[in-house]
């Protein structure tokens, strides 16, 4: 009969050093992201909401849940953007009563420089077959949470 999984127990090695080797990832990331961004005058937030917005305009409220951070602090990290030529705050197509951020052509073009700059990644996934890039991005997909690989 089965029982439900004590999740009191200590992780076994193997957990735990997967664990410690996604720290280091993320670590390195963003030591590599703040130094694309710190090359580019920008700060993180600036760089992440940069890239955000590269992506798809956005409402405030929006940016600031991705961010996970107050529609305020958003409110400064757009008008500095803004300042710079590299976002433009416009009407919401749907709601008119509502404003959305978007990248201009020079923030699209600053972000598509941020992310062919990060090096951290790039060369260690270059030394995995597509096998194992695949089944790398299968496997983070279903720690994400986004389901099944084959969605």
């Amino acid at each position: 009969m089965a029982t439900p999984r004590d999740t009191t127990r200590r992780p076994d090695a193997l957990t735990l050093e997967v664990v410690e080797l996604i720290g280091e990832v993320v670590a390195r990331f963003h030591a590599d992201y703040e130094e694309a961004a710190a090359e580019r005058a920008l700060t993180g937030a600036q760089a992440k909401l940069l890239s955000l917005l590269s992506l798809e305009p956005l409402p405030m409220r929006k940016l600031a849940q991705k961010l996970k951070c107050e529609p305020s602090n958003v409110t400064g990290i757009v008008d500095r953007l803004e300042a710079r030529g590299l976002v433009e705050r416009r009407p919401d197509p749907g709601d008119r009563r509502v404003k959305v951020a978007a990248a201009t052509e020079e923030g699209r073009r600053v972000a598509r420089g941020l992310r062919e700059s990060l090096r951290f990644a790039r060369e260690p996934l270059a030394g995995l077959s597509e096998t194992e890039r695949v089944a790398l991005r299968d496997a983070l997909r279903l720690m994400v949470g986004e389901g099944s690989p084959d969605a």
